[in-house]
């Protein structure tokens, strides 16, 4: 059964960065985050700060643009970040090896509209927007997999 969406609005860099963290404190191997908004929106800046809390020692955290995908050894398991914006195929995603990732490992996609039939149906999809002023960012939260009513209830108390 899938929850009940919701949005919260960070009024900050640092709002983002509590709700990334507050997130992330809940994630474990086999859950796959779904990061979609426009550029700018603060996808990456809402990854960076998830994984930084999740590293036993601090590290560079730099978007896969063009990498299109870093892998981190982190507490709970190995997380994968992954860009696909300049991917055009599925093809491409699977040469990757994000399939076999989001079972084994916690995943943060950002642009997967680029997943096609790929898309992990037990995935949270959270939507970045940037309704203005310059440093508010809206984030929608959706999902089908019952898992995620748990792991986001302590959302709602950022």
């Amino acid at each position: 059964m899938p929850g009940a969406p919701f949005t919260l609005t960070c009024d900050s860099p640092d709002a983002t960065d509590r709700v990334a963290r507050t997130l992330a404190q809940n994630l474990a191997p086999g859950d796959t985050i779904l990061l979609s908004g426009d550029v700018g929106a603060g996808k990456t800046h809402f990854t960076r700060c998830a994984i930084l809390s999740l590293l036993d020692q601090p590290e560079d955290v730099p978007s896969p643009t063009y990498t299109l995908v870093q892998t981190y050894h982190a507490k709970p398991g190995e997380i994968w970040h992954a860009d696909l914006y300049r991917l055009t195929d599925v093809t491409e995603i699977e040469e990757l090896g994000l399939d076999a990732a989001f079972t084994d490992a916690i995943c943060l996609i950002e642009w997967p509209d680029r997943l096609g039939p790929l898309t992990p149906a037990h995935a949270l999809s959270i939507t970045f927007t940037a309704p203005g002023p310059e440093d508010v960012r809206t984030l929608a939260f959706t999902w089908t997999d019952d898992k995620w009513t748990a792991k986001t209830e302590s959302l709602h108390h950022v």
